[in-house]
């Protein structure tokens, strides 16, 4: 028999298709041909296989050679199709038994002298393909944590192309022992009990935490708005095993799993440099399309310090997946969406020297000069933020207190307890927090009292909110119920919630 089949997957997105991988071995001058919409890396896989398995004590045959992966139409990228191109190879040349090779998944890249390298996509591979019917996989060994947070396909991890060709042949490996899904020890979680004072800031970030809502701290350097930030993942709840499946496959597609290991349940935390641009903060790519922060971000936090030195429309970008939860990236090759379902954090300096503030001390700029610096923050991207918290700088009684506050163990617990509430309210709808409640529902079964909506309506009349921002205080009105233990919004927790957006709470 001169034709071998192997099955790989093609990404698009967090979306995988089953390719297969036909090779023909035919009589006529030594040449070798790809088909089926192969990209550059893909082209140069034939000089790696043929060293891969002339090092590894195989044959290459001297004989025309052509592989075919269909579907022909769907573009493929990447390295991972060197393994299965490789077994497909052994398959047609009949060194390796059939049936091994046709329904079995192979992802890895081959190295010159036959060692499988790890690559980029394996979990979202894994899933798509399990969808598709497939039970068996085998990834390199680099992937291998990865791989097996896929409980439900039989992982094989393999480090050598000879090891795995003796497991095709003889059925012979050595067994990896079984891992189990937890966050690692080693995993850095920063404590709320290191912040100095900021008791304003500590509200709104809990608030935040509880609903999901968008913050923006207005402080001078030094005053503790990148410490809050970086504390707000220890406060929200661990992730559950579909939610971290999820994350860890849209870091698997960006190379990131190197910052993040694949069994974290910690939500992520990322902060781009104020220097980001758009396809950075987005995502995107000419041949690849690769997730952005926001994406990596996704049921984690976003943090953004130096806000109003962003580049402009980078902020803006943003705009679209605060209110989806997802980011739509259009190429010429085509459409990928990736969710993109983050709490935004934005910290910014009150004014262009960061000196300004209610005590008026030490700054040198211009009424006009802060009014500008400040204004590089859209109205619309403002109107999407739902917590709004000027931090002020310490005193010296604050900053040399011996007791800092609450540590994030007991503030998480409370926000635990506040999700589970509104966990219970939500649990015949499509979501599970407040700031996703949808606005129809906020104006009829998840209205606050009629007080409290008395008092928003006076302030739309006013034209002191738009309509969204009515309804984003009602959802944060509802953080502050789950949080006080109210049936439903009070009008103290509206009033609240108003003076949290407007950057009025004291």
């Amino acid at each position: 028999m001169t034709l071998g089949e192997s099955l790989g997957v093609a990404l698009v997105g967090l979306d995988g298709q089953l390719v297969r991988v036909e090779v023909d071995i035919a009589d006529g001058l030594p040449g070798y041909v790809l088909l089926g919409l192969p990209d550059a890396a893909l082209t140069e896989s034939r000089d790696r296989v043929r060293s891969a398995l002339v090092n590894s004590s195989e044959n290459w045959p001297n004989r025309k050679v052509t592989v075919s992966l269909s579907p022909a139409w769907l573009p493929k990228s990447g390295s991972s199709f060197d393994l299965p191109i490789a077994i497909a190879l052994l398959a047609a040349q009949s060194v390796i038994p059939e049936e091994r090779s046709a329904q079995t998944l192979y992802l890895g890249e081959l190295s010159l002298d036959g060692h499988i390298r790890g690559v980029r996509g394996v979990l979202p591979s894994l899933i798509s393909a399990h969808k598709q019917g497939i039970t068996t996989a085998v990834v390199p060994e680099a992937n291998a944590v990865e791989a097996q947070l896929m409980r439900e396909m039989k992982i094989i991890p393999m480090g050598h192309l000879r090891d795995l060709l003796r497991w095709l042949r003889l059925g012979q490996r050595a067994e990896n022992e079984e891992l189990q899904y937890s966050s690692p020890p080693d995993e850095k979680i920063f404590d709320f009990a290191d912040v100095a004072g900021q008791e304003r800031a500590r509200v709104a970030a809990e608030v935040a935490a509880v609903g999901g809502h968008h913050l923006l701290l207005i402080g001078p350097p030094g005053a503790g708005k990148t410490m809050i930030a970086q504390r707000l993942p220890g406060i929200l709840p661990a992730l559950s095993r579909d939610e971290a499946l999820e994350v860890t496959a849209i870091h698997s597609i960006a190379g990131g799993l190197s910052n993040r290991s694949p069994l974290a349940s910690s939500p992520p935390f990322v902060a781009p440099h104020h220097s980001a641009t758009r396809v950075a903060m987005v995502g995107g790519g000419s041949h690849v399309i690769k997730p952005g922060a926001c994406s990596l971000a996704h049921r984690g936090v976003l943090f953004i310090d130096e806000a109003p030195e962003c580049g402009i429309g980078v902020l803006d970008s943003l705009r679209q997946p605060l209110e989806s939860g997802s980011i739509t990236i259009a190429r010429a090759i085509g459409n990928v969406t990736y969710p993109a379902r983050f709490l935004l954090v934005l910290a910014a300096n009150p004014c262009p020297c960061g000196k300004f503030s209610g005590r008026g001390r030490n700054c040198i700029c211009s009424s006009h000069q802060v009014r500008r610096y400040l204004g590089k923050l859209s109205g619309p991207l403002m109107d999407r933020i739902d917590l709004r918290v000027q931090v002020d700088p310490l005193s010296r009684v604050e900053l040399m207190a011996s007791d800092l506050g609450e540590s994030s163990e007991k503030i998480r617990a409370r926000v635990i307890a506040a999700r589970k509430v509104a966990a219970e309210r939500f649990k015949n709808e499509e979501w599970s927090l407040n700031s996703h409640i949808p606005s129809r529902a906020l104006r009829t079964t998840y209205q606050p009292e009629r007080v409290a909506m008395n008092f928003l309506h006076t302030e739309l009349d006013r034209e002191h909110i738009t309509a969204r921002g009515l309804h984003k205080i009602i959802r944060t009105a509802w953080s502050l119920a789950d949080l006080s233990g109210h049936a439903r919004p009070t009008l103290a927790d509206t009033e609240q919630a108003f003076l949290l957006r407007e950057g009025l709470a004291s």
